[in-house]
Formats: C-alpha cells, structure tokens, sequence
C-alpha cells in the first residue's frame, strides 16, 4: 500500500470538518481515521447556498486503505487539473470556470469548527488515536441513528480561545505597562534633576550677570577716580626722584668737603711744623689731586688681614628682589666703597645707582655713544669711572653731574677699568691688546702695558698693593708692576678666553674663569694653579669671592649661580636665577645678600 501524501496546509481549510491541524498530516491520524466530509464553498459575488451531492457515509471498519487512497489521490489530482486549489483563496466562480474547463486563481475559506472536530483535532493532538477510533465510531453511529441533537453539532464556541488569547495579550501588557511606568518614573526622576539643574544654572547665571554688571561700574568709577590722581602722582613722582638726586649729591658734597677740611688740616700742621705759613695757593691746591702723581714705593696695610670677615651659606639664599634696572643687559656692578649704594651699568649706554638693599633708584647718567662694559667708584667713593664700547673711559663727577675726564687713547672697544686704592690712578683694558695706567692728576695715559696676543677682557689690581693683573682672549694671565710696567708673572692654563678674574678681599687668591665655564684658583708666590673646577658647559661669565674667601660665586650663560668651596672646590651648589644668561654677581661686606644682574635686571 502506498504512503498517503500528506494534505497541503491551504488544502485542509476546504474542509472546515476535518480534524488536522496545519502541522500534522493524514498519516499521523492513520488511514481509517481520515474521511472527506462535505466542502461548503461560499462565493463571494452571491449570498445563496450551494446545493452538494450528499456521500454516503460507511463505517471506518469496512472502508480499506486503498480506497482512501485513491479517492484523496484522485481529489487532490482533480483539484489541481482544474485549477481550483490556489495559494490564496477558493470562490463560487472559480469553481465554475473549473466545471467549463477554465483555470483561474480561487480562494480559500476557512469555516469555524465543529464540535466533533474540535474533539478530533484535540485527541489527535494528544496521540490518542484509539480514542479517537471509538469516538469516530459512536459519533456516525449516533449521527446515522439520529441520536445526536441538534444543538450537539454547532460550531465550536470561541469565546474560551478569545479569552485564552486575551488573558494572554493582558498579561503581555501589564507586562508592558509595568516597565513604562518605571521607565516613565526614571524620566520624571531625571526630568526634575534636570529642571532643578536648570533652575540653579539659571539663578547662577543670573547671579553672575549681576555681579559683572557690578564689577564692571566698579571698575568704570575707578578709571574715572584714578583720572584725577594720575597727573599728581606722576608730579609726586617726578619731585621724588629730584629730591633723591639732591639728597644724595648733598651727601657726596659733604663728604667731599669734610675731606678737603681734613685735607687742609693736615696740610696746615705740616707746614707749621716746618716752620713755614702755606700761602692761599698752595692751601687750594692741598685739597686737590695734584698733590702726587707717582705711585707709593710700598704697599700698603690691608686692614682686611686681620679682620674676621662673615662667610655665606649658599643653602639659606634665598630671593629677596627683582628689579628691572635697565632696558638691556646689565654687564657690571660695583659697591661704593664707604655706602650703601650700587652702581650698574648697561648695554643700553646709562649707568645708575640704586639704594641698597632698598633698590630705590638715586642717580642716573649717559653720555657714552655705546655699551658700557664695566665701572668703579673712587676709594673715596665721589667719583665713578665707566669704560665703554665707544673706545673710551668717562670719570663722572657726582657733585658737578658731569664727567671730569673723558680718556680717549684706545684704539677699539674698553673692557674693564679699576681704581687703584689711593684713587690716583686707573687702569684699563682693551680690546686693542693693550691695558693703560690712567693719571687722574693730570688726565692723561701714564703707561701702557703691551704683552697679550689678543684682546684685554678684564684688569684690576691686588687690594693695597701696586701690582695689577690683566686676563685675556689669548688664554693668559699677567701680572704687572704698574710702577715700571714689567709682567713679573704670567699664568698659563686656561683653554679658551679668559672673561674674568678677581681677588679675594685679603689679596690672598686669585680666581680666573673663561668661556669653557672652569675655573682656576692659582697660587701666586708658586706661579701655579692650585685648583681647576669645571662648572661648564656654558660660559662662566663672571665670579666673585665672598668677604672670608671660603666660597666662589660664578655667573653662567645657563642663568644659574654656581658656589665652589674653596676648601672643598669638588662641594658645588647651584642655584637657578632665571631663564637668561647671569652676568655680574656681588657679595656685600656683611654676607648677608648676594646680588646678580641679568638681562636688564637685579636679583
């Protein structure tokens, strides 16, 4: 016997009597159980009924397979021939076209249950095929007996599938609902956070607006007010820096004056003593310069020999001013000798002097027509000496304000000058190879010191004594008398140009550095180098003993301050000033400030 094939999902909709679900086929129920009922086809263009020929209806146990068989075999055959059986729907006119031997699409009609096939269905969903046997046989039994009632074989009620259906789709939605509210609560929640967000940025806004509307009338009173006091405070100012100017030169005045009283007593016992009266002229010239041109024959007593001088601590320095002294690079400071005063001086072509440690400006002076390189105060402290790129050296006079002596016999740009410390004397160095022992008596070059290979960066002389030294561009030290200009001692060491030197105030030691950033401290009486301490790569610009001589100050092109022990030149301490290069440093008498000069100011 042949395999039924199994019902087409659209096919079992043409037979609303038939107890199949979509998913199960004729197979599973078995070959007894299937029977074609009657197909109740409702056209669609008319509302009458169709009359059917009735089939006659035998008991399960006589029908054989082959019969059920054929008979679906052949159904389902027809069907397709005749094209009544579509993908959609089956109406009363495509049945009708399919009688005549046309072929169009049809439609399918689903008619709701029965109960007897509601029965069938659920059994056959269940697997309870012998049931449904006995079911099928006492239900066309009954049927063809007319024991069934009428009532019995309506359509299936589906007010319970309803319900099951909208117990579920409610269940579905409280579901729903539930997670709305707590997604609604969760959105009121931020939407009040974010409106009393709004509401304090708002205030805040507003409470801003106010205050800048505030500050800004402020600020217009207060530009109105100051309107009235600028031009007073720029005279107040102005009759500030006149009454400091004549201050300090009343204070040099008398200074001077007090000198030329002791001066002129002096030379009046002298003269007593000799039995002589000095005549007016000779009393007037007492007071002067004139009274010797030659240098002492001996040296004189240090007084610093046998002082107890301080010592600094580089670790306790700490910033104390920044003062904007001049407009370029301050290139040399030197202290007065008997105050507390400092002059500067300056690439920009002035030379001032400041109130120390106040840093009050005093004085200010120009008259050179180019940088100006170094500078040195009188040892009786009324004069100032100021070396210049213009080739020339200008003694400034601060009672008169004006420069006494313009020295012009160098040949190219001037270096350095030192007083020698009677204050007779100055020396200079140039960049024309030569130094020069200036006569302030009579004005004019007194010796001329020739020896170096290159240029003459900086000259000084040993506290109390007549030798002088000179440091160059050709990496040598010398040692001079400036009695007979003879170098009795020249120091060799030193691998690049040598920017500086200085002794300490005892003239005890000598300190050089140059371009490589080292330094050498040298032994005089053995003419040789005692120690050598490398604090480069940068340039060591300038140094600076402090009053005991127990440590080294340096000045760096990398804007740092370097401090050697001189008993210990392998202890360095560095402390960074600025960005810029560093270019003089000083140290007062008492230990207590170091000052350095930079690019345009004080620290």
């Amino acid at each position: 016997m042949n395999a039924v094939p199994p019902l087409p999902n659209k096919l079992a909709k043409l037979n609303p009597k038939k107890a199949i679900s979509k998913e199960n086929s004729l197979a599973d129920i078995g070959p007894k159980a299937y029977i074609l009922e009657d197909v109740q086809i409702q056209a669609q263009d008319s509302d009458d009924d169709l009359e059917f020929e009735e089939i006659p209806v035998e008991p399960f146990d006589e029908m054989s397979d082959s019969d059920v068989e054929e008979s679906l075999e052949q159904a389902v055959r027809n069907m397709h021939e005749k094209g009544i059986y579509s993908m959609d729907t089956i109406n009363l006119d495509n049945l009708d076209k399919a009688e005549n031997g046309e072929k169009n699409e049809v439609e399918l009609v689903k008619d709701p249950e029965v109960i007897d096939d509601y029965i069938r269905n659920y059994l056959s969903s269940k697997g309870l095929l012998k049931s449904l046997d006995a079911f099928q046989n006492e239900w066309y039994e009954f049927q063809q007996t007319g024991k069934i009632a009428t009532e019995d074989i309506i359509l299936v009620p589906n007010i319970y599938q309803q319900n099951q259906e909208l117990s579920k789709s409610v269940s579905k939605l409280r579901v729903e609902v539930d997670i709305h509210k707590d997604i609604a609560l969760k959105a009121r929640a931020t939407y009040d956070k974010l409106r009393k967000e709004r509401d304090f940025h708002r205030m805040h806004h507003k409470r801003v607006v106010q205050e800048k509307t505030k500050l800004i009338a402020d600020i217009k009173k207060l530009k109105k007010h100051y309107e009235h006091y600028e031009p007073a405070l720029t005279q107040l100012k102005n009759k500030y820096e006149i009454a400091m100017k004549e201050k300090m030169l009343a204070k040099l005045e008398r200074d001077r004056l007090a000198s030329k009283v002791a001066n002129l007593e002096s030379t009046i016992k002298n003269l007593e003593k000799n039995g002589r009266e000095p005549s007016a002229k000779k009393k007037k010239d007492a007071n002067s310069f004139k009274d010797t041109t030659k240098l002492p024959a001996e040296d004189r007593e240090n007084p610093y020999v046998d002082m107890e001088l301080p010592t600094i601590k580089p670790e306790r320095m700490r910033p104390h001013q920044h003062i904007q002294g001049h407009s370029l690079t301050i290139s040399s400071m030197k202290f007065h000798p008997k105050k507390p005063i400092l002059a500067t001086v300056s690439d920009d072509k002035t030379w001032k002097l400041w109130s120390f440690p106040n840093g009050e400006l005093m004085l200010s002076g120009q008259g050179h027509t180019d940088w100006l390189a170094d500078c040195d105060f009188h040892p009786k402290g009324h004069l100032l000496a100021t070396a210049s790129g213009d080739s020339t050296i200008k003694i400034w006079d601060f009672a008169k304000g004006i420069a006494t002596h313009t020295f012009t016999d160098h040949t190219q740009a001037v270096w350095s000058c030192a007083f020698h410390d009677l204050g007779n004397h100055l020396v200079s160095g140039s960049m024309d190879h030569t130094a020069k022992l200036w006569d302030l008596t009579v004005g004019k070059c007194k010796q001329s010191f020739r020896g170096h290979a290159d240029s003459v960066n900086h000259v000084g002389f040993q506290p109390f004594t007549n030798l002088l030294f000179t440091c160059s561009k050709d990496k040598t030290i010398s040692f001079w008398d400036a009695r007979t200009a003879i170098c009795s001692q020249t120091f060799f060491g030193h691998m690049n140009t040598i920017n500086h030197g200085a002794f300490n105030l005892r003239g005890t030691s000598f300190a050089s550095c140059d371009a490589d950033g080292v330094v050498k401290i040298w032994d005089l009486r053995m003419t040789q180098e005692l120690e050598s301490v490398n604090v480069g790569p940068q340039s060591a610009n300038k140094l600076s003993f402090d009053p005991s001589a127990a440590y080294i100050g340096v000045t760096s092109n990398n804007g740092t301050v370097k401090f050697i022990s001189t008993v210990d030149t392998q202890k360095i301490r560095e402390i960074k000033i600025n960005d810029d290069s560093t270019q003089a440093i000083l140290f007062d008498n008492s230990g207590e400030y170091m000052i350095v000069s930079g690019n345009g100011k004080l620290f």
